[in-house]
């Protein structure tokens, strides 16, 4: 991306306070645009990015976000759907109530967050839709059954969505990361008996050898929303150290 290849474009970053939504949060600004961030607890954002508090969750809470956005902005070109929560565990480890939970944020956040942008992305001549899915959507990972089940969800539903909105202008693919550095993974490596060996284990089954960094993440996200990416839609787009794709030979042979 080139410098200000974005100015004049409005975005709407969910999730936006941390992790991967706040490395694009800023990235989106740094190229130009005018980034607004719907957090549960957008108190943290800084300018030039403008926060304000949405449960993706909550309806009510969602339109109201948007509507704020758009008349912040003046509109929205861009939607980062990037809001999510992690879980882990085989399917017989969470009961009904945490996969509802998961499901509803993770899935129906990223519906009901699009449904209420879409009136606003409709005016756009330039509108670019991403979702933030995961390696989890396309590889069988070991203790990851309801989180794995909700970014295959994802991941079908950037498909279907694609397919929707194409002829309307207004593109719509999704990122895979494969493990991605941040708070949540912090804290799944905090509570591991060894902390240090988890975080080894990570780093190894991701063959350039390390957890990918949120800017990294960014950097796809924030391409695929640019006007640089204007035949590409329908994708996924992975940024994992090549896990997804590469069967290397075990270190040393």
């Amino acid at each position: 991306m080139t410098t200000h290849e974005l100015t004049g474009l409005r975005a709407v970053v969910t999730g936006g306070a941390s992790g991967i939504g706040q490395a694009t949060a800023r990235r989106l600004a740094d190229g130009g645009a005018e980034v607004a961030v719907l957090d549960l607890e957008p108190s943290g954002v800084e300018a030039p990015l403008h926060g304000i508090n949405a449960d993706v969750a909550d309806d009510a809470s969602v339109r109201s976000a948007v509507q704020r956005a758009a008349d912040l902005l003046g509109g929205i070109d861009i939607l980062v759907n990037n809001a999510g929560i992690g879980a882990a565990g085989t399917v017989a480890d969470n009961p009904d109530t945490e996969w509802q939970r998961v499901l509803d944020v993770n899935v129906v956040g990223i519906a009901r967050t699009t449904r209420a942008a879409l009136p606003h992305l409709r005016r756009s001549p330039c509108a670019a839709i991403v979702n933030t899915c995961s390696i989890a959507a396309t590889a069988g990972l070991p203790q990851r059954a309801l989180y794995s089940a909700s970014k295959g969800a994802v991941h079908a539903l950037t498909l279907a969505m694609a397919a929707d909105h194409v002829r309307e202008g207004i593109r719509v693919n999704c990122v895979n990361p494969g493990t991605v550095d941040t708070p949540w993974v912090g804290r799944l490596l905090a509570a591991a008996d060894d902390p240090e060996a988890e975080r080894r284990a990570l780093e190894a089954r991701q063959p350039h050898g390390r957890l990918v960094a949120a800017e990294e993440v960014a950097a796809a996200i924030v391409h695929l929303a640019g006007p640089g990416a204007g035949s590409v839609t329908g994708t996924a787009l992975a940024v994992d150290g090549g896990m997804s794709g590469l069967r290397l030979r075990p270190a040393g042979t």
